[in-house]
């Protein structure tokens, strides 16, 4: 995959299609192995839905840090119980946990920008990179308006520092329009959603918003640095 093949493809979707017709496309261009990542976050599970009910051919993976909220826990064994559908879960090494943990302590991530990357590295970007070896195509629930970050997003991007095609259906909803769907579908959701806890990560490192704030300002919140961890910072 590359660059160039993306901007084909976006180039193939002059208008904004339908959920149904955005997923079509995708099957349509025989592209590899498709694979989706799921944080159990509110447009994850829009996603996740669509995949389990149109029982699309799509992996589904979620990442297991060690660190979730328990509500984290309990939206995926519901997700997966009400759906009937397998997600597959990947985990850090656990050598490299003890590694760090033992030398620098539980909290690590609190003390600089550079240990806060360090423990998302071995929690996330490791586990993330195996999840995605052998995968053609990595669909997120990337969305333009979660961060400055991501404003300028296209349906299909290339992302260099894995190596991979991404596909980010839900490009131009917004926040209204997520849960909108999750409420007409009942679909399940993390019940700290109406706790303020908008975007939600590893316990440690989430918190409530407040009214006004920006979405991401929960996560990692002792930081001033642009809210991301590693997973999607390459913009192609």
């Amino acid at each position: 995959m590359s660059l160039l093949i993306a901007k084909e493809l976006n180039e193939k979707l002059s208008a904004t299609p339908s959920l149904t017709a955005l997923f079509d496309f995708l099957l349509e261009q025989n592209l590899g192995n498709i694979t989706f990542s799921t944080s159990l976050g509110q447009e994850d599970q829009v996603i996740t839905h669509h995949i389990a009910t149109q029982k699309l051919p799509i992996e589904i993976f979620t990442l297991d840090t060690g660190r979730l909220f328990q509500e984290t826990y309990d939206v995926l064994d519901v997700t997966q119980r009400k759906f009937k559908t397998r997600i597959n879960v990947f985990a850090p090494n656990s050598n490299s946990i003890e590694d760090l943990v033992t030398s620098k302590g539980p909290n690590s991530f609190y003390e600089s920008v550079d240990n806060r990357k360090e423990c998302c590295n071995i929690r996330k970007i490791e586990p993330l990179k195996r999840a995605l070896a052998n995968q053609s195509v990595w669909i997120t629930g990337l969305r333009q308006s979660q961060s400055q970050n991501r404003s300028d997003l296209d349906f299909f991007s290339y992302d260099a520092s894995f190596g991979i095609l991404k596909f980010n259906p839900l490009l131009h909803w917004s926040l209204e329009d997520v849960t909108e769907y999750l409420d007409t579908h009942n679909v399940p959701q993390n019940k700290l959603h109406n706790k303020g806890y908008v975007s939600i990560g590893c316990a440690p490192c989430t918190r409530a918003i407040e009214p006004g704030e920006d979405i991401r300002a929960g996560r990692w919140w002792w930081e001033t640095s642009k809210k991301e961890c590693g997973l999607h910072t390459i913009k192609s």
